[in-house]
Order: structure tokens, then C-alpha cells, then sequence
């Protein structure tokens, strides 16, 4: 399965459980994740997307650690079964 598979079946998902999964790019600021996961009630997490067993690079753990600094959830997803357990975990904050 590649990264764009795995992107469109997140976006679907999201938008079937009431949110947006919005294409998050940054002007500037080089690393950051792919998408930004809103639910009602303020609910809202960040998740990197990548192809089956491919995993962050060093710029993009250092994004991730200054998100997480700052109380946002932060996810790397290299596969769809990922899909239901982010979405737990974002709604449920």
C-alpha cells in the first residue's frame, strides 16, 4: 500500500466520524506533519503519513517534538489499521 492510499483512507474516515483532516503545509517551517485532524469540541491532533515501514526523519521528529511541547497530539501512520486507534485518541482528549 503506498502513503497516498493510506492519506485517502484517513481523510475518509475523519470525514465519516464528523471532522476534517486537513493538507497541512507551512511556508518556511520545513517537517511538519502531513495533516491536521480536527474534531468538534476542539478536538485536534497532527499525523505524518508514511509508506508501509518508512518512519520520520530527523527534521520531522524534531516537529513533532515541538508540537507535542506544546500539548498537541502528534502521530506517524505507516498503515490504515493505525486509523481507528488516532482517531480514539484524538477525540477522546
Amino acid at each position: 500500500m503506498r502513503e497516498k492510499s493510506i492519506e485517502q483512507a484517513l481523510v475518509r474516515k475523519v470525514k465519516q466520524m464528523g471532522g476534517l483532516a486537513l493538507k497541512f503545509v507551512s511556508p518556511g517551517l520545513d517537517g511538519v506533519p502531513d495533516r491536521i485532524v480536527l474534531f468538534p469540541d476542539g478536538k485536534i491532533g497532527f499525523i505524518e503519513l508514511k509508506a508501509p515501514g518508512k518512519t520520520l526523519r530527523a527534521l520531522q521528529e524534531k516537529r513533532k517534538r515541538q508540537l507535542e511541547a506544546l500539548g498537541f497530539l502528534v502521530f506517524c501512520m505507516d498503515n490504515t489499521e493505525q486509523i481507528g486507534g488516532i482517531i480514539d485518541a484524538i477525540r477522546a482528549t
